[in-house]
């Protein structure tokens, strides 16, 4: 896994077509902007964690 540091506004590119960018960090949240060519699926990771773990 490559873990990258970066500000709102900001982002990186994968290959020639697909543009991932920090749109917002508040405290744990992070919103991402995804450009990508329709016929390359976006979807959200399944979270592995039981989120009651979380919480406690």
């Amino acid at each position: 896994m490559l873990v990258l540091t970066t500000k709102t506004g900001q982002g990186i590119k994968i290959g020639d077509n697909i543009e991932v960018t920090v749109i917002e960090a508040r405290g744990n949240q992070v919103r991402l902007g995804i450009t990508a060519p329709k016929d390359i699926a976006v979807t959200r990771a399944k979270n592995t964690k039981d989120e009651k773990t979380d919480r406690e």
